[in-house]
């Protein structure tokens, strides 16, 4: 039977601490940087032409995949090694990042271009401007799958006495990633973003992809944790104290 109690929390002190809160601030940072750009690019898709069985198979998806799955191996590693709190606040930091960079975008497409800018308002609002619909789409499908992300990880963590990462690493992203593809998908195409006919096909082609990022990132997780934990001292399944 399975431990579900995990180690105690390690308190970080002195210049472990510096160290360990400097790590934290970087993870956050890179999730924030991933997350904005998914916001920022998520409406230009693109394809790849791939041989599959004998025949062309075109990959169509959006290049917000690009860097979206990374925010799911930051929020793991974070899970992890800092614990559930501090997931969360990351996840709602990254709201905030989202919500004030599409404000400022906002602004900056009611402000008039000059004659001689060498973007146009028309260029500016033919690549930024989102509909709010779809803005909206974007965000509901980051919180449901982010929050779920974090509560399966620790489900899992908790069931396993901090053992077996891949599990949780993976049982944790795969579902999240496939309640966010089909919520983005299903706003998107309510928007009028996106023709329905096609929501079959970005669906198959966006979790796949996503499914493969989540298994290639497991020995990601496993060497930043391993690093991490040989030093700070830390016992399987134990997280530092911030």
């Amino acid at each position: 039977m399975e431990n579900t109690l995990a180690p105690p929390l390690k308190p970080a002190e002195g210049r472990d601490r510096e160290l360990a809160l400097g790590l934290y601030l970087a993870m956050a940072a890179l999730f924030v940087a991933s997350l904005v750009s998914c916001n920022l690019i998520f409406r230009k898709f693109f394809v790849w032409s791939l041989p599959v069985s004998g025949m062309d198979y075109a990959f169509e998806a959006s290049v917000g995949l690009l860097p979206y799955p990374l925010t799911f191996l930051v929020t793991d590693l974070i899970s992890e090694i800092f614990g559930k709190k501090r997931a969360d606040d990351v996840v709602k930091g990254g709201l905030v990042a989202s919500v004030f960079t599409l404000g400022i975008i906002y602004v900056a497409g009611a402000a008039p271009a000059t004659a001689w800018s060498p973007v146009t308002d028309g260029e500016f609002d033919h690549v930024f401007g989102q509909t709010v619909l779809a803005v909206g789409a974007s965000m509901s499908a980051y919180l449901i799958a982010q929050f779920l992300d974090v509560r399966i990880f620790h489900f899992w963590k908790r069931r396993t006495g901090g053992r077996k990462l891949w599990l949780r690493n993976n049982f944790s992203t795969i579902p999240s990633q496939f309640v966010d593809t089909v919520v983005v998908l299903l706003l998107l195409c309510a928007a009028g973003e996106i023709e329905w006919a096609l929501f079959g096909g970005l669906l198959v082609n966006g979790f796949g992809f996503k499914v493969l990022v989540a298994a290639a990132d497991t020995p990601l997780v496993y060497a930043g944790s391993a690093l991490i934990r040989r030093r700070f001292g830390l016992a399987p399944g134990q997280e530092i104290a911030l």
